[in-house]
């Protein structure tokens, strides 16, 4: 029976020998290498070497991670021989590649890959329906930035090399060129000069402007039969051309099915495996996202049969990789990649999953995600084990899900003398085991533990191939979980062996029940758990437990007489809290799995109870309870009011009365910390000469004054020799907002001091948690001690965050010093801009694929909503969704994710819940939101979203908001306010103006929002940065409409001066213009009746330029041409005709130097403008029309000569514009013509210049004319590259081109990603 004067430490089990004390550690070979896998520490080596069978085998793990390597060492087979991972998914979606678009092969077995490369099939290959999916992918979007970095070195280095030798020969045909030629005064002569100096610059821009976008990979995907197959064409990757042919391919399939990998390869030594969903529609190409993921899953389950001591924890156990965190997000985990990681451990009916993942969360045990969670581990048994976070030393920093969620087991890292010998390679291991310095602790803001156990936190694992390296050292909570739950998948093991039910209820309270104790005071448990969890013994409670039902026992507690919050444990945190008694109720219902029998477990269920105290004094709970399926509710007296300042942790748990070894059935955590009060004026408070060894941690507790706002604080070290470090962290818990945690990392290289300063909220306590790092001064025995001294400031407002409504009105603003006397010197800035969009379109669908299916049944809904925007120039933006953004675990919406693309489908941004800013160019673009749930309802309601998309302003347009002490001074200008200092007790009050009209950015719309802050004060302290601001809010202009335009209309009346039948004649002419450019010319009769309709209407307006230049236009709109050379010659004399319809002489004489056009009516200079860009656009097109037309035939433009000239003679009843006699170049005719009237180096004409020199054979220098264009027109156009790629096959920089390919897969993709 335990003592109720003491909480028990995990309620039974022997202290592990990982925390014994020990003095003057040494290691051995053998010891020195066990350490690098902990394993003795929770006696999981004990347990193996006494069960040698119960090594893992028959346990099923599912590693919700970054991915694991298959190829990876110790990860092939388990002890027993079989495979060691049985599948391999990437739940999501980042490797999916759309292999939708099906071709066949030819004659030769080729087939058209989707990246437009000829690929070869093996005739081997057995496809029985002739079908080839085909599909590609950016390799890079594989890989991760650390490998993407090395490779990206590796081909630069080549790629310049081969830029080098190109250099070398430009210059030296230059410098021949220029031995040649000792006078260059023929200007045919300095052209050609020129074209090779600017080859020899462009090979040099080259190498400048470099940026490696990463080969292609062409995917075909095939059914062979029997299962579907799979093919890469990895050549691009390859040194040698001959290699990565995709005939040369070992097919794959499903990894599941056949259990094989591919490489893609030598060079990067990636291993992946592939998955086809929605018959053969999509191919997952699967990689890791980080090495994260196979570090894990090698202390999970790593087998080394040659040193047996680096094994993992569970050598015997399988499992499944479940690939959580996106590539395309670095390795973040996305809600989709969660959801289908649960579908697929339920689907594989794994018995546990680790998932080393985790983030702060302002909700505990809340959520979408915990709610299948709760499904899965009550449902289906699953046991759900998960990192606690490395957010500490303070309290109250556990991280969903691991540290929030009932239904899962949360695990602390802990760290053995011998893993700091060992792992660590310390100089003086500690002489105890302890937790790391920033393993996070609990309780969470309702008061449960947060933590129910720890385990090794560090070890040398085994990581990727493409790391280059076997092992590698990590730490973490992350290490701490697949520890804990290699240790879970031997106790499954020797269940299942032994005929026991697994239940995630009956392991969970052995493990609690039987950990040894880490520390010895009872608020350690907030650190560690209930201690170091020990295998042997866990296995030895499960075996005397057997015959009991499996309970998870349920706590639900409330304030007396209130109904809500409920909450899972007691915290008692502010002062008002810990000035009185309260009283409880606390709700116990014992939960059963849901397959259980409601007859032969249910009914029966009786257990009386023994109610336990850890201490009566302060904790009073009745002494018995009987329990039963239906639970029970009692009351229980909390009594803080004779406690000292500081942190106190009790417990109330209950014993079976019947089998009290069975040890606390269920606990109920009370957390109280009675903060200090600061009664000083200034308000001052510090702590002196705290003594500091590796691994202390000292915290102090204290009521922040109301008023207070921000806080400026001091640190003084002093007695040491050696460099420490410290963590110092604040943190404070406001409701149904996530702690709110100041943290920094101090280092001391000697006796100083250091400054901090960081806001604070008034009225709440703040835990101050001061640590030295576990491993800091390890070597030196010399104590460190700490001074440390914090001030309160604090300027009050009535209002903090300020909101314009748009109008001229000032706001008034009231501001007082409650604490002590401070600076008023208050400063707004306007410096961000949202704009709202609403949706253009929302596509509903149901999601077709089992990896979709949840448990239930139920299939995932998806909304794809698509908003359209448009910059008027470059500007770095960031979506931003109110409703959505900022969290993943505590929202009961599944999944969302965006992508922002261009004109041409280029994805220039990719994200989730959290946003980031992403640098785009002048132009329009979409962004598509995808939105996931199983409930209709919900997603119907989103399909008028609104999103803002945020940008920073520029410099120039930052408006700064003035301060008055008038209310008329905004408009007056007069009584302006600058500073003033605030005495306690008497307030100040002064205006803030709105920004002037005028000052508003360009382009700001109606109903967008600007955005800034405003702050009050200045900070005092010494050496700190002058006119820093220490706390800063919100401040928000809501951008009015915009104003009238006063010159609407104002030409009304002369517009209305022509006669009614001339206008009706003119408004009928257009209408028949208008319906000509309206038709369609898909079939050749579409194309006669339009052609009839130019016809007539040509007779009946002859010589109209607009309707001429609308022929032309239709003209080079068709899509479908057939027979080109009559297609570009119906072009030229199109143009012709609209040339031949303007007065040439009448527009050079009003654009002549000698008229001012400035004097003409506005009028008249407008239709000049218009007809000059009219002629200039006919001439245009008849360039490249000629272009064309000598590109087909391959001959000269002037071969056209006689051909045209004959139209020509044609149309103009005899009037030849080139004479047959005389062979003239009609293109240099033409270029010469339109030379006139614009300048053609500019984007919009110069692809004519660049067909010139290439004419000439100045290739330099067209490739030098076309980059000008490139850089200055957006969105970039096709053509232009697709121009550029045959100029550079033109010159023979084989090296160029290929790399400008493998950007047009970038800049042009055929359609947008997946999502």
């Amino acid at each position: 029976m335990l003592e109720s004067s003491n909480i028990t430490c995990g309620g039974g089990g022997g202290g592990g020998e990982g925390n014994v004390r020990l003095r003057n550690f040494k290691l051995n070979e053998s010891t020195f290498l066990a350490s690098l896998m902990p394993k003795k520490e929770i006696g999981a080596d004990r347990f193996i070497e006494a069960h040698p069978h119960y090594d893992g085998r028959g346990a099923l793990i599912a590693i919700f991670d970054s991915g694991v390597d298959p190829a990876a060492a110790g990860l092939q087979l388990t002890s027993d021989g079989k495979p060691k991972i049985l599948d391999v998914i990437d739940c999501t979606g980042s490797g999916d590649v759309d292999t939708s678009k099906v071709v066949q092969a030819d004659g030769d077995g080729r087939i058209r890959g989707a990246s437009g490369a000829s690929l070869v099939v093996n005739s081997s290959w057995k496809n029985p329906s002739g079908e080839w999916h085909v599909g590609y992918k950016l390799v890079y979007e594989l890989f991760t930035d650390t490998l993407t970095s090395r490779l990206k070195k590796e081909r630069k280095k080549k790629w310049d090399e081969k830029n080098q030798e190109e250099i070398a020969k430009a210059v030296m045909h230059l410098d021949e060129f220029d031995q040649k030629h000792t006078k260059v005064e023929d200007p045919k002569l300095k052209r050609t000069r020129e074209d090779l100096q600017n080859r020899i610059d462009i090979l040099r821009n080259q190498a400048d402007s470099y940026d490696d976008e990463g080969p292609v990979i062409d995917a075909v995907v095939w059914h062979d039969g029997e299962v579907w197959r799979v093919a890469l064409d990895t050549h691009s990757l390859e040194n040698d051309p001959k290699c990565g042919k995709l005939a040369d391919f070992m097919p794959l399939t499903n990894y599941r099915i056949e259990r094989k990998y591919g490489v893609f390869s030598k060079l990067d030594a990636c291993t992946f495996v592939v998955n086809v969903y929605e018959e053969g529609n999509i191919l997952s190409i699967v990689t890791d996202s980080s090495p994260h993921g196979t570090h894990v899953a090698g202390i999970a389950t790593a087998l080394h049969p040659q040193e047996p001591l680096l094994n993992g924890v569970a050598p015997g156990a399988q499992l499944i990789s479940c690939k959580i965190g996106d590539s395309r997000l670095g390795s973040m985990e996305t809600g989709t990649g969660l959801m289908r990681a649960l579908i697929a451990a339920v689907e594989h009916k794994c018995d546990l999953i680790n998932m080393s993942y985790g983030e702060p969360t302002l909700l505990p045990d809340y959520g979408r995600f915990v709610d299948l969670v709760n499904e899965v581990v009550n449902k289906h048994r699953l046991i759900f084990v998960s990192s606690a976070g490395n957010s500490g030393p303070a309290l109250s920093t556990v991280g969903a899900p691991g540290g929030t969620s009932s239904s899962i087991i949360g695990v602390g890292a802990y760290v053995s003398p011998a893993m700091a010998a060992g792992v660590h390679s310390v100089v003086e291991p500690p002489p105890e085991g302890l937790e790391y310095t920033w393993s996070s602790r609990g309780p969470t803001a309702d008061g449960d533990l947060g933590v129910c156990i720890s385990a090794p936190g560090g070890a040398v694992s085994p990581v990727p191939t493409w790391t280059l390296q076997g092992r590698m050292l990590m730490n973490g909570t992350s290490m701490a979980s697949p520890s804990a739950c290699g240790g879970i998948a031997l106790l499954i093991s020797a269940m299942k062996a032994e005929g026991i039910p697994v239940s995630p209820y009956s392991v969970r309270k052995a493990l609690e029940n039987t950990s040894a104790c880490i520390g010895g005071l009872p608020e350690d448990k907030l650190t560690t758990g209930q201690g170091l969890m020990q295998v042997d013994k866990a296995y030895e409670y499960i075996q005397k437990c057997r015959a009991f039902p499996s309970v998870w026992y349920q706590i639900k507690i409330n304030q007396s007489g209130k109904s809500t919050p409920t909450s899972r444990g007691i915290y008692l945190r502010e002062a008002i809290a810990c000035q009185q008694s309260t009283e409880w109720a606390v709700q116990v219902e014992p939960k059963f799995h849901e397959d259980s029998s409601e007859l032969e477990e249910l009914v029966p269920f009786e257990e009386c109870i023994e109610l336990h105290s850890s201490d009566n004094a302060v904790v009073r709970a009745p002494e018995y309870l009987l329990l039963t399926h239906n639970g029970r509710t009692f009351n229980i007296v909390v009594d803080p009011t004779n406690l000292s300042d500081g942190l106190h942790y009790y417990e109330v748990y209950g014993i079976d009365c019947k089998a009290s070894w069975r040890g606390p059935l269920f606990r109920i955590p009370i957390t109280i910390t009675k903060p200090k009060a600061v009664i000083n004026r200034p308000p001052l408070i510090s702590f002196s000469r705290i003594s500091f060894l590796p691994g202390h941690i000292e915290r102090r507790y204290i009521e922040v004054p109301l008023g207070a706002s921000w806080v400026e604080a001091t640190m003084r070290t002093s007695g040491f020799d050696t460099t420490r470090r410290f963590f110092v962290d604040t943190v404070q818990i406001c409701p149904l907002r996530r702690p709110i945690k100041w943290e920094s990392v101090v280092t001391f290289s000697s006796p100083t001091a250091e400054s901090f300063n960081f806001p604070v909220v008034g009225g709440q306590t703040m835990e101050l948690a001061i640590a030295q790092f576990w491993s800091s001064g390890m070597g030196s025995h010399e104590t460190t001690i700490v001074d440390f001294e914090i001030i309160f400031h604090g300027i009050g407002v009535n209002r903090k965050e300020v909101v314009f409504d748009g109008s001229e009105a000032p706001i008034r603003i009231e501001a007082e010093a409650p604490l002590a006397s401070e600076k008023l010197a208050p400063t707004a800035v306007l410096n961000k801009i949202r704009v709202p969009y609403r949706p253009t379109e929302a596509k509903l669908c149901t999601l077709p694929t089992s990896r979709d299916k949840l448990p239930s049944g139920k299939q995932i809904l998806a909304l794809t909503l698509i908003y359209k925007f448009k910059l008027e120039d470059g500007a770095e933006v960031k979506p931003h969704i109110p409703l959505l953004n900022n969290r993943i675990y505590d929202t009961k919406f599944e999944s969302q994710f965006y992508m922002i693309s261009d004109t041409n489908k280029r994805v220039y941004a990719m994200g989730d819940c959290y946003p980031n800013s992403s640098k785009l160019t002048k132009g329009e673009y979409t962004l598509q939101l995808y939105l996931r749930h199983d409930n209709v309802h919900y997603l119907e309601k989103m399909k008028q979203l609104v999103l803002f998309l945020e940008r920073n302003l520029e410099e120039k347009d930052v408006v700064r908001l003035n301060f008055f002490s008038e209310p008329d001074g905004p408009v007056m200008g007069n009584g302006t306010f600058k500073s003033s200092v605030l005495v306690p007790g008497k307030k100040e009050a002064f205006y803030l103006s709105p920004p002037n009209k005028d000052k508003l950015p360009k382009n700001s719309s109606h109903g967008s929002v600007l955005l800034g802050t405003i702050s009050y004060g200045k900070l005092s302290n010494a050496g700190q940065e002058e006119g820093k601001n220490p706390v800063s809010y919100q401040i928000t202009y809501v951008i009015p409409p915009n104003k009238t335009d006063e010159d609407k209309g104002k030409g009304y009346a002369s517009a209305c001066t022509k006669p009614i039948a001339e206008r009706l004649e003119e408004e009928v002419r257009d209408a028949k213009i208008k319906v000509l450019g309206s038709l369609k010319q898909e079939t050749d009769g579409d194309r006669s009746e339009w052609k009839k309709l130019a016809q007539s209407l040509k007779a009946e307006y002859p010589k109209y330029t607009p309707l001429l230049v609308k022929i032309l236009e239709s003209l080079l709109s068709r899509g479908d041409i057939g027979d080109k050379i009559h297609h570009y010659e119906e072009v030229i004399i199109a143009a012709n005709e609209v040339v031949d319809s303007i007065d040439r002489e009448e527009l050079a004489k009003f654009f002549s130097p000698k008229s001012d056009p400035e004097d003409e009516e506005a009028e008249k200079i407008k239709k000049m403008e218009t007809i000059c860009d009219q002629l200039a656009e006919a001439l245009y097109q008849k360039g490249l029309a000629l272009a064309e037309i000598e590109s087909v035939k391959g001959e000269k433009a002037s071969n056209l000569a006689a051909t045209e000239s004959t139209k020509d003679l044609d149309q103009t009843g005899g009037q030849s514009a080139v004479s047959s006699d005389i062979q003239s170049d009609l293109f240099e005719e033409n270029f010469k013509e339109l030379t006139k009237w614009v300048d053609l180096k500019s984007s919009k004409y110069g692809t004519l210049s660049v067909l010139c020199e290439r004419r000439c054979g100045r290739l330099g220098t067209a490739l030098k004319v076309l980059n000008d264009m490139i850089q200055d027109g957006e969105p970039p156009k096709k053509k232009l590259y697709e121009l550029k790629l045959s100029l550079l096959d033109d010159i023979g920089w084989s090296h160029l081109s290929t790399y400008e390919r493998q950007w047009m897969h970038v800049r042009f993709p055929p359609s947008l990603p997946l999502f």
